[in-house]
């Protein structure tokens, strides 16, 4: 086993929970060994944490426990699946709702690892070779927990941490595609078997339903950065007289199309755009093209042939925007999935927008991540999904 000498100044850190081993953590130690489980010690040789060596975007590993004799094993990884699985009773009992996540990174004790659940089916990712290392024990331990019609699995831990294409295809009877999953009573086609996206982020489901179920009745609504629509598809489901979905992928036209008829919803009564949404914005602008309600939930970084985008850097100008295509009394649905900044931050970048705008606002509500992903308590970066509902006043 590696021993790490963790910097002084981190150790108390790591002693509070923190599970992300970083390199400007370490004052002594291999790091770069992939899948080598280590020991973590203060600069005194004293006992902190326990865990393997695997890099991604985030770090270079992940600390799993803070018990020195507990063994990182099959039995490890199965007592916290089942930890996991007992946390998420109530999702499997309910009948309106199939696909959620089972298993959230350190939020569920093993950071670089998710599972997600699609009516029976389970969705594997991978987010460095580290924890891929373990993959057989993680499986099996899996199995004696949970039954599955078929296991999924991406790997996303190429040199810039992009999908590695592969056949995603792991064990069970694999199934015809697209599977039809349950989001509060809609529904969705998603494909564990086509890339590196399934076709919903399932961590927006509570913002969905808001749309549905309070913003969307009688309103014209954009849907900016739109995937495969499924904001619209909420905001059809929930009255809006016409919903407009916008984004750069070709494919998100066919995709979007697929989600609507899921639904019974007449696509062709809606509009489907391909265009950079920034220069869509300027296009509104010109002619007088305003909305009532506008949803925004870009990438943390995004790069077309005009634009750059970053959250950290750009989000004020994009709320600035969205302002000027927002009927007055209108409703801004802004959300961002950067873990770079809290939400405290990030309802500055919505406060400088207005001010500079001139113009006055209310945050109705908030949201942060649904109850299926978990968070850890030491590492607040975990909990990175941040949405304000803004009402221009």
């Amino acid at each position: 086993m590696t021993k790490i000498t963790i910097k002084k100044g981190f150790s108390e850190k790591i002693r509070e929970g923190w599970p992300l081993l970083t390199k400007e953590m370490v004052q002594q130690g291999d790091y770069d060994q992939e899948g080598r489980i280590f020991t973590a010690i203060d600069p005194r040789g004293h006992f902190l944490a326990k865990g393997y060596l695997g890099r991604q975007n985030k770090g270079s590993g992940w600390l799993l426990t803070w018990d020195q004799h507990e063994e990182i094993d099959e039995a490890f990884f199965k007592k916290k699946i089942e930890s996991a699985a007992s946390h998420r009773e109530a999702f499997f009992e309910d009948n309106q709702t199939d696909a959620f996540r089972l298993f959230n990174g350190e939020g569920d004790g093993i950071g670089g690892l998710t599972i997600d659940h699609y009516a029976g089916h389970y969705l594997f990712t991978w987010y460095s070779k580290g924890i891929y290392d373990f993959r057989d024990e993680i499986l099996h331990a899996f199995e004696q927990v949970l039954p599955f019609k078929s296991i999924y699995e991406k790997k996303r831990f190429d040199s810039k941490g992009q999908y590695v294409e592969d056949d995603d295809f792991v064990k069970g009877e694999r199934p015809d595609f697209p599977l039809v999953v349950k989001e509060n009573g809609a529904h969705f086609a998603v494909y564990l078997n086509d890339g590196a996206m399934t076709g919903v982020f399932l961590d927006q489901r509570n913002v969905r339903k808001a749309i549905r179920d309070k913003y969307a009745e009688g309103k014209n609504m954009l849907n900016t950065f739109s995937y495969t629509g499924a904001f619209s598809v909420f905001a059809a489901l929930g009255g809006a007289v016409k919903t407009t979905s916008v984004d750069l992928a070709n494919r998100s036209v066919p995709k979007t199309i697929e989600q609507f008829s899921m639904n019974g919803i007449d696509y062709e009564a809606q509009d489907i755009l391909v265009r950079d949404v920034f220069r869509y914005f300027n296009y509104c602008v010109k002619n007088d093209v305003k909305f009532d309600l506008v949803v925004m939930d870009p990438p943390s970084f995004a790069r077309s042939k005009k634009h750059t985008f970053s959250a950290s850097k750009d989000y004020k100008n994009l709320v600035k925007q969205a302002i000027d295509i927002t009927e007055k009394k209108g409703v801004i649905v802004a959300s961002t999935n950067a873990a770079s900044f809290d939400m405290k931050k990030f309802k500055s970048f919505i406060d400088q927008a207005f001010k500079e705008k001139g113009m006055r606002y209310k945050i109705i509500e908030t949201f942060s991540l649904p109850d299926d992903f978990r968070t850890a308590e030491g590492y607040p970066p975990g909990d990175y999904l941040k949405v304000c509902v803004i009402q221009t006043l």
